[in-house]
């Protein structure tokens, strides 16, 4: 039977198994080699309300620290959020 890709959608050449991860969206188990994972940083909190804090804070210069969010997804999770697109088959 021929294959769709060539790695199968996996990255585990050589590995005979893979621990599992859950998706950060459905809590669906998918290969740690499979999963779409993304490290998300982002501000404690928005700019509007960061100026405020920074206004009313005592210190001059702090900083607020930031939030470090790692997301693994499922195929089906990914697709849908539109994190990665389907692959176009190129004629």
């Amino acid at each position: 039977m021929p294959s769709k890709r060539r790695n199968n959608g996996r990255s585990k050449h050589g590995r005979g198994h893979v621990k599992p991860l859950r998706c950060s969206n459905c809590s669906r188990c998918v290969p740690k080699d499979k999963a779409i994972k993304r490290f998300n940083v982002r501000n404690i909190v928005d700019a509007s309300s960061q100026r405020d804090l920074k206004e009313a804070s005592v210190y001059a210069t702090y900083n607020l620290p930031k939030l470090y969010i790692k997301q693994v997804y499922c195929i089906a999770c990914a697709i849908h959020a539109r994190i990665v697109r389907k692959a176009l088959l190129e004629r």
